[in-house]
């Protein structure tokens, strides 16, 4: 089975496992196709990040997040009257680690060749595809931007405009640099004339990116890191991801009875906000390259500090001395499959916000992510942008397990509210025994940076009445929040159960 956030990738993906390739086949087959279908979401310009269990539980983290250039410094920023990172531009890319990454994971664990799994992406890009109506709404909010790009202009923009939905669109030159990826592998776009012509083109904007600093990428194995919910092991990657945040989340709610709420109820929809508040401040304050950290992993995780962060919430009143931080922004894609021996793959790739920097590199045709924009220019903050750095990163894959067994990969899309969508997921799931589909179709709400919280129509009116008078400020939400993907493993059945969010344009397949 294969969910994902388009019905090509999907396809793609169910085609590989046909032909007898394995989850990690399909996974790249479908993130492939999605870096062509799915443009201003992800690209391989962009990041990856992947939790992988082998049939007998057997567990592997991959970063495949990209690093700060070499000759990148905070200092220079705040020499030259900068106040933040820039959010778009040259001057917020990063090494793109997707290219790495998925060479990692295939080499590793794919059966098939390259040429194979990037088959349907190349010919997408090459013939064309029609355009989802999801896809074309988030195209058009990046169309203003790209325009102002002479390599977004030129591959990504008809006549100057947005393609229109149910219309044909082609990326030959982003299907000739697939190609060479599926032929040389990555030092086809990190040694070579793409990594020349990456690294111009960001000179050429004022931006550090050298070809030296994408010869230096890596993508690394690592050990995920977890926490319990109910019978329920639930892993992260570790920092520098904001997946330790959705296992903040999971243990205050161990802590403070929240799987005993109404699952609609207005209890649980402030609960769920005050919880977000407080491990989002833990977030900004602590989460960075682990190389720069001032807490640890099992310092965050521990049951005094849980305890500590618990006192702060009230049941019955939004807390308004809790910091809540400027939130950043995200399109990202995410993907996951189970192959018939029971692999698992929870797989997340995105570019950061749409089209990234909106800086596409003319001849190539790679959108570059903006990563760097997670980087904080406050001096001395474990976050503080330093040469060769991981910023804090907001895309993040799950895996829970049960019995030490894979249970369910899965995943949601949203920037900082993916967080909050993988704790509210399990416990949708673990407290009020929905499936897949129903966990993730639930309503939800979030908020921007003025606080305001952004309702779904699916929140009743009633709820809505009740948390302004506990104190919250809430509006109608003009945009789905996030997406997501899951896939649960039903071993007393034999069969897998799958969900994938309508607030995209994909589906879940099996056979």
């Amino acid at each position: 089975m294969a969910a994902t956030a388009h019905p090509l990738a999907t396809s793609s993906a169910l085609a590989v496992l046909k032909e007898g390739g394995n989850a990690v086949d399909a996974a790249l087959a479908a993130s492939a196709v999605l870096c062509v279908v799915e443009p201003a979401m992800t690209g391989i310009g962009g990041d990856c990040f992947v939790i992988l269990s082998e049939p007998d539980g057997t567990i592997h983290g991959l970063n495949g997040s990209g690093r700060a250039p070499a000759d990148a410094d905070a200092a220079w920023y705040r020499d030259n009257g900068f106040a933040a990172m820039p959010q778009t531009g040259a001057h917020s890319v990063t090494v793109p680690g997707a290219a790495k990454a998925w060479e990692a994971l295939h080499e590793r664990f794919g059966t098939l060749s390259l040429e194979r799994l990037f088959r349907d992406a190349i010919a997408y890009a090459r013939d064309g595809f029609a355009v989802h109506h999801r896809v074309a709404l988030d195209w058009s909010r990046a169309a203003g931007d790209l325009a102002k790009d002479a390599g977004g202009a030129a591959n990504c923009l008809v006549d100057g405009r947005a393609p229109a939905a149910g219309t044909r669109f082609r990326f030959p030159a982003l299907g000739d640099t697939l190609a060479r990826f599926a032929a040389e592998g990555s030092r086809a776009i990190y040694d070579d004339e793409i990594a020349e012509e990456i690294a111009a083109t960001i000179q050429a904007q004022g931006g550090f990116l050298e070809e030296a600093d994408l010869a230096r990428v890596s993508a690394d194995w690592i050990e995920p890191i977890s926490t319990r919910y109910g019978d329920i092991d639930v892993l992260e990657i570790p920092p520098s991801g904001q997946g330790i945040i959705a296992l903040v989340m999971l243990n205050l709610m161990r802590q403070t009875g929240f799987g005993a709420l109404d699952a609609n109820g207005a209890d649980r929809l402030h609960m769920q906000i005050e919880i977000a508040r407080a491990a989002f401040a833990v977030r900004d304050a602590l989460v960075a390259d682990p190389m720069q950290m001032t807490a640890t992993t099992a310092q965050i995780l521990c049951d005094d500090f849980t305890a500590a962060l618990a006192r702060g919430i009230d049941p019955d009143k939004r807390n308004a001395d809790l910091m809540l931080p400027p939130l950043p922004d995200s399109d990202t894609t995410y993907l996951t499959v189970v192959d018939r021996d029971r692999m698992a793959v929870s797989f997340i790739n995105s570019l950061y916000s749409g089209f990234g920097s909106k800086v596409v590199t003319p001849k190539s045709g790679i959108a570059l992510q903006n990563r760097g924009g997670c980087f904080t220019l406050e001096e001395g903050h474990p976050n503080e942008l330093k040469p060769g750095k991981r910023p804090m990163h907001t895309i993040i894959p799950a895996m829970a397990m049960k019995g030490g067994r894979p249970w369910m990969p899965f995943g949601v899309m949203g920037g900082s509210y993916q967080p909050l969508g993988h704790a509210l997921v399990i416990s949708n799931i673990v407290d009020h025994g929905m499936d897949p589909q129903q966990a993730i179709d639930h309503p939800r709400l979030f908020w921007n940076d003025d606080g305001i919280v952004n309702a779904e129509a699916g929140i009743p009116a009633a709820c809505r009445t009740e948390l302004g008078r506990r104190g919250h400020e809430v509006r109608d939400a003009d945009m789905p929040i996030g997406g997501g993907q899951a896939i649960m493993i039903d071993e007393e059945n034999g069969f897998l159960v799958a969900g994938s969010d309508p607030r995209k344009d994909g589906h879940a397949g099996g056979w």
